[in-house]
C-alpha cells in the first residue's frame, strides 16, 4: 500500500507532527467552532458573521499549510487514533493525500467566498444563528468526508451534511418548503442506508472499515450498486435527482454551497476515493455509469430547455454537469479521468458564481420567472457580466476553465473506445449552451421590465470573485491541471 500510519504523538519529526495538527484544524476548527455561532450572534450580529467567516478561512488556510509537505515530496501523512466498540476495532483516522487537499481546498474557497456572500444577503431574514451555524457545520462535515480514512466515520459525516441540508433548503419555514427540505432529506438519508450496507458488506469481506487497509480487494457487483446508490442519490443523479431542483426554495447562498461547494461535490469524491484511489472498477461499470450519466446529462439539460425559474434552470444545470463529471471519472480513459477531476473544480467555481448571481437577481427583481425579466444589464451590469462569465466557463467555451475540462472528458472518452457515448455529451454541451443563453438574453439583454438594482457590497464583490476565479483557472490551467496530474500520478495514474 502507498501509505503508511504515523500515530499522533509519535516520534516523529516536528514537521510531520504539525501536518497532523493542520488536519486536525482543517475538521475541528468549523465543526467546534459553528457550535459557537449562535452566543457570538446574541453579542453582536456583526461579530457573528466575521466570526463565521474566520472559521471557514482558517480551515482553508490549514488545507493549504497540508499541502505543503506533499510539495516537497512527502508521503500522504495521517492523524490516527485507535479505540473499539462492542468488541470491533476502530479507528478515526484524517488523511491528507493529494485528493483529499484538492477537494478540501476547492470547498472551503467556494465556502469562504459564499459565507462572505451571506452578509448582505441573509441579513433580514429571521434565523440567522440557525443560518450560520448550518452552513459552517455542513462545509465542516464535508472536510469530515475529504479526510476520513474509516467508512463509518464517512457515513456519519455524511448523515451531518444531510442534517445540514435539510435544515437549511426549509430556512424560510414556508410549509410548501420544509415538504420539498423533507423530501430532500428522505431520498439523500435512503442512499446513505444503502451505501452503509454496501460498507458493511465490505466489512464482512475485509474485517476493517479502514480504507488505508483495503488496497486490492476486489468489490463484488452488489457492493458497488448499493455505494453507487448512495453516489447517484446525494450527487443529484437521475433518477434520484428531483429533490435538487426543489431545494432552489433555499436561500441563493445554501443552493450555490448544495450546487457548487459541498454537497453535490460528496457524492463525487466519494466515489473518487473509493473507485481511483483504492479500489479497480470492473469492466461493466465502465460502461453502466457512463450510461446512467449520459442519460440524466440529457434529461436534465432538456428540462433546464424549457424551465422558466431561473434558479430551477441552475439546478437542472447542475444534473446535466454532474453527468460530465460522472462520464470523466468512469470511462476508463486517464484523459477522461483528468478531465472529469478538473471540472470538479471549474464547476464548482463557475455553478457557484451563477447561484450567488440569482441571488442577487432574486432579491432585487423579487421574482424567480426569467419572462417576466429583461435589460437587467442596464441597471446591474457587474453582476451581468459576472453572470456571463461563469455561464460561459460552465458552457466550455475558451479560455475559460470549463473548457479543457469538458474537452478532456470528451476526448478521453473517444480514446476509451466509447464514441457514442462523446457524441451524447457533445449533445449535451450543445444543450448547455442553449438554455444558459437562452437564460442570458432573457434576463440580460432587450428593454427593461422591472426595476431593478446592483445587490450589496459583499454579494457584488463575490460573484465578481468566482467570475475572476474562472477566466484564471482557464488562463492558468497550468497550476491546476498539475493538481489533478499529482492525484492522478498517487493512484499510479499516468496520462498519457
Amino acid at each position: 500500500m502507498y501509505l503508511e500510519y504515523i500515530s499522533f504523538g509519535s516520534k516523529e519529526s516536528a514537521q510531520i507532527m504539525s501536518g497532523q495538527v493542520w488536519l486536525l484544524l482543517i475538521v475541528l476548527v468549523p465543526i467546534v467552532g459553528a457550535f459557537s455561532l449562535p452566543l457570538f450572534g446574541l453579542i453582536s450580529e456583526r461579530l457573528r458573521n466575521i466570526f463565521a467567516l474566520v472559521l471557514v478561512l482558517v480551515s482553508f488556510g490549514c488545507s493549504t499549510m497540508a499541502l505543503i509537505p506533499l510539495l516537497n515530496g512527502q508521503a500522504p501523512y495521517f492523524f490516527v487514533s485507535f479505540f473499539e466498540i462492542a468488541g470491533i476495532n476502530m479507528s478515526f483516522g484524517l488523511m491528507a493525500d493529494w485528493l483529499a487537499v484538492f477537494m478540501a481546498m476547492t470547498s472551503t474557497l467556494v465556502g469562504a467566498v459564499i459565507v462572505f456572500y451571506s452578509f448582505g444577503y441573509i441579513n433580514h431574514y429571521k434565523n440567522q444563528n440557525e443560518y450560520y451555524l448550518m452552513v459552517v457545520l455542513f462545509i465542516g462535515a464535508m472536510m469530515g468526508i475529504v479526510l476520513s480514512t474509516n467508512l463509518i466515520f464517512l457515513y456519519i459525516f455524511w448523515e451531518i451534511a444531510a442534517i445540514c441540508c435539510w435544515r437549511l433548503i426549509g430556512f424560510f419555514r414556508k410549509d410548501e418548503y420544509v415538504r420539498k427540505a423533507d423530501k430532500a432529506m428522505m431520498i439523500t438519508v435512503f442512499g446513505a442506508v444503502a451505501m452503509l450496507l454496501g460498507f458493511i458488506i465490505l466489512y464482512s469481506q475485509t474485517g476493517t472499515f479502514d480504507l488505508t487497509q483495503m488496497g486490492g480487494i476486489a468489490l463484488t457487483f452488489p457492493v458497488i450498486l448499493l455505494i453507487m446508490i448512495g453516489i447517484f442519490s446525494k450527487s443529484a443523479t437521475l433518477p434520484l435527482h428531483t429533490w435538487l431542483p426543489d431545494a432552489g426554495v433555499a436561500p441563493s447562498p445554501v443552493t450555490s454551497l448544495l450546487h457548487a461547494a459541498v454537497l453535490v461535490k460528496i457524492g463525487v469524491y466519494v466515489f473518487a476515493r473509493l473507485f481511483i484511489i483504492n479500489f479497480e472498477l470492473p469492466d461493466v461499470w465502465h460502461t453502466i455509469i457512463p450510461v446512467v450519466a449520459g442519460v440524466s446529462a440529457l434529461v436534465s439539460a432538456g428540462a433546464a430547455i424549457v424551465e422558466n425559474d431561473l434558479k430551477r434552470i441552475i439546478a437542472y444545470s447542475t444534473v446535466s454537469q454532474l453527468g460530465f463529471i460522472f462520464l470523466g471519472l468512469s470511462a476508463g480513459s486517464e484523459l477522461a479521468l483528468a478531465g472529469g477531476l478538473l471540472y470538479i473544480l471549474m464547476h464548482s467555481i463557475a455553478k457557484g458564481g451563477l447561484f450567488l448571481c440569482a441571488g442577487i437577481i432574486e432579491q432585487n427583481t423579487k421574482t424567480k420567472d426569467i419572462r417576466q425579466m429583461g435589460g437587467l444589464m442596464e441597471t446591474m451590469p457587474v453582476t451581468g457580466i459576472a453572470f456571463l462569465i461563469c455561464a460561459l466557463s460552465v458552457m466550455g467555451i475558451p479560455p475559460l476553465g470549463g473548457f479543457f475540462s469538458k474537452y478532456m472528458v470528451i476526448a478521453g472518452t473517444v480514446n476509451a473506445g466509447q464514441p457514442w457515448i462523446a457524441v451524447v455529451f457533445i449533445l449535451g454541451a450543445i444543450m448547455t449552451i442553449v438554455y444558459l443563453m437562452r437564460l442570458f438574453v432573457l434576463m440580460f439583454l432587450g428593454e427593461p421590465r422591472i426595476a431593478a438594482k446592483e445587490g450589496s457590497n459583499t454579494m457584488v464583490i463575490s460573484v465578481v470573485i468566482l467570475a475572476g476565479l474562472s477566466v484564471a483557472a482557464g488562463i492558468l490551467i497550468y497550476f491546476p491541471s498539475n493538481f489533478v496530474t499529482m492525484i492522478l500520478s498517487q493512484a499510479g495514474v499516468v496520462i498519457k
